[in-house]
């Protein structure tokens, strides 16, 4: 197990290496940031100033060398070309907000998603089973910008329909945990239940289809020949066997959500890393879109990693 996490992180390593190669030459290809950054009627030498300031005047080689020193030994992920701040701690700053819908999103999807998931299983071709394939699909399909926009008609307070239900709060509410945690929780109640739909129906489909095949499996029959009860079957030793894919897939999501959850956080205008990530792009502010672009890779690659070492615990048969 240890051999394999070392060999994991490696690669894991290597992965990193090749995806700030590939942002850092996609976004200086992408053209001079000193017309985007910059009036148009500045001249030449404004222009050199600004390139110079910056390190944009040396050769691009020279730049990815110098950017990856930085931020591996150092790190340091520059400064915003804009505000001209630290990137790295702009991204702390708005970690915490990301962080805190993430989770709660993820303990939402969970919830509804794997419990429907099973008593789909369970109760196969029942009318809960069609109700909830059909309620699913509807959920995958909608986007999550529209959904966003619909639960503000419907429970923002002071113009929604339900007037916040006496305790939800609208777009633009956010406060941290440590400041005020019943306005924490009132804020991101509506964004957790947005961002939990589509994922929820996802795992729901996913956890069905893979617990059907566990159910017909020999030592299903033989853990009931035995005289198990049912919910010990079912719980014990089916959903242990047919979560492993879900696992993989939550892995994934985490570490993407993590990255930023640019939709989610722009309906609500919640100040986290996507929503840092979507004014970054929008003013042509590349070092924050790097930053925000490799945290991504980051989580996504860890929790992967994650991922690998929980199938041994989970599944038995797994072994490395």
């Amino acid at each position: 197990m240890i051999l394999h996490v070392v060999r994991r992180s490696a690669r894991a390593a290597a992965a990193l290496v090749g995806v700030v190669a590939v942002v850092f030459v996609l976004l200086h290809l992408s053209g001079d940031p000193t017309y985007i950054l910059l009036p148009l009627e500045a001249s030449e030498e404004q222009r050199a100033t600004f390139r110079q300031q910056y390190g944009l005047d040396r050769p691009l080689i020279v730049q990815f060398g110098d950017y990856i020193w930085q931020v591996f030994a150092h790190q340091d992920f520059g400064r915003s070309y804009v505000s001209n701040v630290d990137v790295l701690e702009q991204i702390r700053q708005n970690l915490p907000a990301t962080i805190s819908l993430t989770i709660g999103g993820v303990v939402v999807w969970l919830f509804f998603g794997l419990s429907a998931g099973i008593l789909s299983a369970v109760r196969h071709r029942s009318l809960f089973d069609r109700l909830a394939i059909g309620l699913s699909l509807i959920a995958i399909s909608a986007p999550v910008y529209w959904l966003g926009l619909v639960a503000l008609y419907l429970f923002a307070p002071d113009f929604g329909v339900f007037d916040g239900l006496g305790f939800l709060e609208g777009q633009g509410a956010y406060v941290p945990f440590s400041n005020d945690p019943v306005k924490w929780f009132q804020a991101l109640v509506l964004p957790w239940f947005v961002l939990a739909t589509a994922f929820a129906a996802v795992y729901a489909r996913l956890l069905r289809g893979s617990l059907l095949d566990v159910l017909g499996e020999d030592y299903i029959r033989t853990a009931r020949a035995k005289g198990l009860a049912e919910r010990s079957v079912i719980l014990k030793h089916g959903v242990r066997s047919a979560i492993t894919p879900v696992v993989t897939v939550l892995g994934l999501d985490i570490g993407i959500l993590l990255g930023g959850a640019i939709l989610t956080e722009s309906v609500f205008n919640i100040p986290g890393v996507g929503r840092l990530a979507y004014d970054a792009i929008t003013r042509g502010d590349l070092p924050i879109v790097q930053g925000t672009v490799l945290f991504g890779a980051f989580f996504i690659i860890i929790m992967n990693l994650i991922v690998d070492v929980l199938y041994a615990f989970l599944d038995p048969r797994v072994r490395y």
